[in-house]
């Protein structure tokens, strides 16, 4: 997924309000940029982090830059947009670069399916079972390589592990793809301490059938791509370990 203008840096001041954030550019200029992560953003957010921002002229647009990238601490990047991960991946499916998902002769954005949801890519092809396959961004990162998701309670999350069990028992494929933003890590579990419920629908689901993938990414100034997949915690999720 390459950015559609080019970035600019910046120094964070604050994010608030879930949806904004007062940088600084590095002429001493200040502004407000459209922060496009509903989540906690744990260890992404602090006062002087160095972040990368995408300009547009969109008059239609209130705000004229929008975050999208941190420089960590210890060398590499993350992308902060939550909505990038369909994007990334929806390339990446076009281009048959996720083994585990490739072959299939039709994919298909935002299908409904149990319940009033909609899955992120249904996947459809001759001869194979139908499969549903729901992403999570993950950019959260405390303890060694480890990659953790959620970075907070989501009760959406898990009701989406829930649907995908249901995809199972009817006799099609399902699959949680994690997607990890950030370029420090290199193997992925649960944060069972901040959401356990998430943690139980994990085990659950995964016991009942449901795939669970996770890939990292490839991130620099110039945008964010689909990289190599990461091995996942085999062990039960619901006790976490530091």
């Amino acid at each position: 997924m390459r950015f559609q203008t080019p970035l600019i840096p910046a120094t964070l001041i604050r994010r608030y309000n879930r949806f904004l954030a007062d940088i600084r550019f590095d002429d001493g200029r200040e502004a407000v940029a459209h922060c496009p992560n509903p989540g906690s953003m744990m260890g992404l957010k602090e006062a002087g982090l160095r972040i990368w921002l995408e300009p547009n002229d969109d008059p239609k647009r209130k705000l004229r830059f929008a975050w999208r990238l941190v420089e960590l601490p210890g060398g590499g990047m993350a992308g902060i947009d939550a909505t990038a991960p369909n994007r990334i991946v929806a390339e990446a499916l076009a281009e048959g670069r996720i083994g585990e998902l490739a072959g299939y002769g039709r994919v298909r954005p935002e299908q409904r399916y149990h319940e009033n949801s909609r899955i992120d890519f249904l996947l459809t092809g001759e001869g194979r079972p139908d499969t549903y396959v729901e992403v999570k961004n993950v950019h959260l990162r405390r303890n060694g390589d480890w990659a953790e998701f959620p970075d907070c309670v989501t009760a959406r999350g898990a009701k989406h592990l829930r649907a995908l069990e249901w995809v199972v028992a009817k006799g099609g494929r399902a699959v949680m793809l994690y997607l990890v933003q950030r370029t420090d890590c290199a193997r992925f579990r649960l944060a069972a301490d901040l959401d356990p419920d998430y943690a139980k629908a994990f085990d659950a689901a995964r016991s009942a059938g449901v795939e669970m993938l996770c890939y990292g990414t490839r991130i620099d100034a110039t945008g964010v791509w689909l990289d190599q997949p990461l091995p996942i915690d085999p062990g039960p999720q619901t006790t976490w370990r530091a």
